[in-house]
């Protein structure tokens, strides 16, 4: 995060220099400042004036999408790959609102996006020009902050800014609207910034501390509930500590996967809707409930007023808005999580029934991926597929995927080691989302391997960045899951509306691996069990792009499942 010094370092360096500029140029040097290396986006009218001088920067690499809405969500897997703060880059009108999606998702899972969208000139705005939409109105309550530029001499100060509160405290999207004149103005001043933002707290007070560990001492029913602020926090060492000190079970949110190793003795699962029975007893029974970064949101808790009921809690987190907001609590630690996990320091707790009880659920609730199940599929059994497929792939591997039932299935079967391995779409759940945040993730860690796991109506909804995979040679491996339905939807229809499929068939879709082949991206077909040994080594050893397409029983459900408005004990199983 940028520090009080580096803010008016950035600042000083640009505006020692009194030459005159445009705004675009401004624009482009002031995001040069921050130590940005990469940028998506797609140009356009309002904007072009950006575009004509961005050959000039050659270190700031551009990546054309073929949508507006990819170049945000690759922003956002970069973002979630590296821990720095993606930029995406879009026109007025319609470019603009094709970031909207992308926007809302970034402000939902907290990560950190600078968005920088062009607009008419100053004098059209409010005309109803060709091409105008009132973006900074449309996306207020999706962004963490938002300007539209009025004077070009504003621009380095506004986008020192915008950076840091993008990653300052609860990262969040950030939103610039520049007018084509002011991107074109030229001009020899500089303008400083208003006063550096103020910063939050380091750490809960320390009368809190002593009363978070007391509960802790006390408990004999202990549970971590860990959710993506631990990754965003920069909390991962001292939440593994803790946990190595108080010998404490946990369960986890879909982002928060990854905190603790999949492997880890200590550690019970996902919880939720879809999460494993071991976790969501726990969660049932414990009598502490110590919450690290999570927010309470309903796909994890179900039916709150009967969530961990007989719990006394625990809730740290970077926003104070989120304490106390849907559960009362005995102890809030606000501040960086960081620093509160360090603090902690009960011991160890004196609960081995309950520990014994936990682990031997884990153990008894464990999943048989060769028994009767898993043999009862026609074809690839999927779970099986994406626990050997995660555990083939080395371990500091990124599965990024797309939103429904194959979403639950990376969740559950396969192994994280960091919570920056796995990237999905989780406030929002956006369909389309794997693809361009796999292609983001790829270039923002081109070391690691990066596998996007999307099923057949997610793809189809940003399918058209196969070919910036093929422009630029991102050596994506995807593997698509095919059951030519909407498998979740699906699934809600079967269980919750009488079996009515209504619009969920997706019988006529095209030969994926046709489709693939005609973006010039390498492809191949699975189908059966014998052939999907060979398949994952064929997916893992491609050296470029690489798309697997993946048959899959259409009856194959999620399962456990939560029926909404029930307690989280009241699982439902095949």
């Amino acid at each position: 995060m940028t520090t009080a010094k580096q803010f008016d370092k950035q600042q000083t360096e640009i505006l020692e220099n009194r030459e005159p500029k445009s705004g675009s140029q401004l624009l482009l040097e002031s995001i040069a400042v921050q130590g940005v290396d990469m940028i998506f986006g797609y140009p356009g009218g309002a904007i072009m004036p950006v575009y004509d001088v961005l050959p000039k920067y050659p270190k700031l690499r551009h990546i054309l999408c073929r949508h507006e809405q990819g170049c945000g969500m690759a922003a956002i897997g970069y973002a979630r790959a590296t821990g720095r703060t993606g930029t995406a880059f879009a026109t007025s009108g319609p470019g603009a609102t094709n970031l909207v999606t992308a926007i809302a998702d970034a402000y939902l899972d907290s990560v950190p996006v600078v968005f920088v969208t062009g607009q008419v000139p100053s004098n059209l705005m409010g005309t109803d020009a060709f091409q105008e939409v009132d973006i900074f109105g449309i996306t207020l309550p999706i962004v963490k902050h938002s300007y539209i530029v009025r004077d070009p001499a504003d621009i380095p100060g506004m986008i020192a800014e915008a950076y840091f509160i993008a990653a300052e405290g609860r990262p969040g999207p950030v939103l610039i609207d520049l007018p084509k004149d002011v991107a074109n103005a030229v001009t020899t001043q500089r303008h400083r910034w208003r006063p550096y933002p103020k910063v939050k707290p380091e750490m809960g007070q320390s009368a809190d501390i002593a009363a978070a560990e007391d509960l802790i001492r006390a408990a004999k029913k202990p549970l971590f509930y860990i959710g993506g602020g631990i990754a965003q926090g920069d909390g991962v060492e001292e939440l593994r500590a803790l946990v190595e000190r108080t010998e404490i079970p946990v369960v986890s949110t879909l982002k928060g996967l990854g905190s603790l190793p999949s492997d880890h003795p200590h550690y019970l699962g996902m919880l939720g809707m879809h999460g494993l029975k071991a976790a969501n007893y726990a969660v049932q029974e414990c009598d502490l409930l110590i919450v690290a970064g999570a927010r309470f949101d309903d796909r994890a808790t179900g039916k709150l007023d009967t969530f961990a009921p007989l719990a006394k809690v625990i809730h740290m987190d970077i926003d104070v808005a989120e304490i106390n907001k849907l559960r009362r609590v005995n102890v809030g630690l606000d501040g960086s999580l960081k620093k509160n996990l360090a603090a902690l320091n009960p011991g160890k707790t004196k609960c081995d029934d309950w520990r014994e009880l936990c682990y031997d659920r884990r153990a008894e609730y464990e999943w048989d991926y060769t028994g009767a199940q898993a043999k009862a599929a026609p074809g690839i059994y999927a779970p099986k597929l994406l626990h050997d497929l995660s555990r083939r792939a080395d371990k500091s591997a990124v599965i990024t995927c797309d939103v429904g039932q194959h979403q639950m299935w990376v969740a559950q079967h396969c192994y994280f080691d960091n919570p920056k391995d796995h990237i999905t779409s989780g406030g929002l759940g956006t369909m389309g989302f794997g693809l361009p945040a796999g292609l983001g993730a790829k270039l923002g860690t081109p070391e690691r391997t990066v596998i996007t796991v999307s099923g057949d109506g997610s793809i189809m909804m940003n399918i058209q960045e196969l070919a910036t995979l093929n422009r630029y040679g991102i050596a994506l491996k995807i593997v698509l899951l095919d059951n030519s339905v909407l498998g979740m939807v699906r699934q809600w229809q079967e269980v919750f509306f009488d079996k009515n499929y209504s619009e969920t068939t997706l019988d006529d879709n095209p030969d994926f691996a046709l489709v693939a082949k005609a973006f010039q991206i390498d492809a191949f077909s699975v189908n059966t069990a014998d052939e999907m040994d060979a398949g994952i080594d064929r997916l893992l050893n491609t050296n470029g792009p690489v798309l697997m397409h993946v048959k899959i029983d259409p009856n194959e459900n999620v399962w456990p499942l939560v029926p909404p408005g029930r307690s989280n004990a009241d699982m439902m199983e095949r």
